[in-house]
C-alpha cells in the first residue's frame, strides 16, 4: 500500500508545471491536424473516385494486418474509458478544476482524433463489417479494464508511458507496412496518429521522471510493481457479439504478433527504452526495498528475451467477425 498523503503532495507541485506540460507536449486546437485532412472529400468531384481507391488498397491488404488495423481503431474508439480513468487517479481533482484534469481533458480531445480517422476510412474502405466493430467497441467501452494500476499516479504514469509508447509502435507499423504495398494514404493517416502518441508518450514520461526527482524510492517500487504485473493492453478486454469479455483479445494479439506490428520483442524494446529514458541503473538515495527493485528492473529485459525467444508466432486460427467474407 502507498502512502496516499505523499503521492497527493507530489501531484499537487507537479501540477503547478502542467501549463508547461500542455504548451510543450500538445498542440493548438488550431494548429493541429484533423480527420477530414486526409478522408475523402464528399464535395469534391473526385469523392468516386478517391473512395474507389481506398477501397482498392483495403480489399488487397494482408489479413493480419487489416485485423490489426481494426483492432487499433477500436482501442482508440475506447476512449471514455480512459478518461474516466484518469480523471479518478489521486491527486486529479476535477472539482476543482486542477491542472491535471485539464491536461486530461486536452490530452483526450487530441486522442478523440486518432478514433474518429480510422473510424471513418474503415467505414468508406468496404471491407469491414461495420455493425460488429460498433458491438465490439460498445462492449469494450461497457466492460473497462483492469490495468493493476489502483488510483496510484505513480503507477498510472508508468502504464501511460508504456502504453502510448506501445501504441505508436503499433500506428508506426501499419503505417510502414501499408506503405510497402503503395498505400501510401493510410500509411499518412497512421503516422500522423502515430507521432501524437509519440509526443504524448513523451510527456508521462516526463511526468515520471519528475516524480523520480522528489520521490525516488516509491517510484522505483511502483515501476517494480508494474512490470512484476506485466503491462496489459487497454484492449485486453476485447470480445466480439455472442463472446465473453476477454475472449478476442488473444486473437487479436496472434494476428498482430502475425503481422509483425507488435510483438514480444518490442515489448522487451519499450521496457529497455524506459530504463534508459528514466535512467534507472543511476538513481541513487533509494531505500533497501528500492535498490532491490531497481535490481529487478535492469536484468528484466535479459529474462524477457530468453522467454520470448522459446515463443512460437501463432498460426492462423479465427475468423474475425470484424471482416466481410
Amino acid at each position: 500500500m502507498y502512502n496516499k498523503l505523499v503521492r497527493l503532495e507530489v501531484m499537487r507541485n507537479l501540477g503547478t508545471e502542467v501549463n508547461d506540460f500542455i504548451s510543450s507536449y500538445l498542440t493548438p486546437v488550431e494548429k493541429i491536424w484533423q480527420p477530414t485532412d486526409f478522408l475523402p472529400d464528399p464535395s469534391s468531384n473526385e469523392f468516386k473516385y478517391d473512395v474507389e481507391e481506398l477501397q482498392t488498397y483495403a480489399r488487397e491488404m494482408d489479413y493480419d494486418l487489416f485485423v490489426t488495423l481494426i483492432g487499433d481503431c477500436i482501442t482508440e474508439e475506447a476512449l471514455p474509458t480512459y478518461e474516466s480513468w484518469l480523471m479518478g487517479i489521486d491527486g486529479v481533482n476535477v472539482e476543482e478544476g486542477s491542472g491535471w484534469a485539464q491536461w486530461i481533458r486536452s490530452w483526450t480531445a487530441e486522442e478523440n482524433r486518432h478514433g474518429d480517422l480510422l473510424n471513418k476510412y474503415l467505414y468508406l474502405c468496404g471491407r469491414v463489417d461495420m455493425r460488429e466493430v460498433e458491438i465490439t467497441t460498445q462492449y469494450l467501452i461497457q466492460d473497462g479494464l483492469d490495468i493493476g494500476t489502483t488510483m496510484d499516479p505513480y503507477r498510472n504514469f508508468v502504464y501511460t508511458s508504456f502504453q502510448e509508447t506501445a501504441t505508436n509502435v503499433s500506428h508506426r507499423r501499419v503505417g510502414s507496412l501499408a506503405k510497402q504495398t503503395g498505400n501510401t494514404k493510410l500509411a499518412k493517416m497512421c503516422g500522423m496518429i502515430a507521432a501524437d502518441e509519440a509526443r504524448h508518450a513523451k510527456a508521462y514520461k516526463h511526468f515520471v521522471t519528475r516524480i523520480f526527482e522528489v520521490d525516488p524510492s516509491e517510484m522505483m517500487l511502483a515501476f517494480e510493481d508494474m512490470m512484476r504485473k506485466k503491462i496489459v493492453m487497454p484492449a485486453h478486454l476485447m470480445r466480439e457479439s455472442g463472446q465473453k469479455a476477454g475472449e478476442l483479445w488473444s486473437h487479436f494479439s496472434d494476428a498482430a504478433q502475425r503481422a509483425m506490428v507488435y510483438t514480444g520483442y518490442d515489448y522487451i524494446n519499450i521496457l529497455s527504452e524506459l530504463l534508459g529514458d528514466w535512467k534507472i541503473e543511476h538513481i541513487t538515495g533509494l531505500n533497501e526495498k528500492a535498490e532491490k527493485a531497481q535490481e529487478y528492473l535492469m536484468k528484466l529485459p535479459g529474462r524477457l528475451q530468453k522467454i520470448t525467444d522459446r515463443i512460437a508466432t501463432p498460426d492462423l486460427e479465427h475468423q474475425f467477425k470484424w471482416i466481410k467474407s
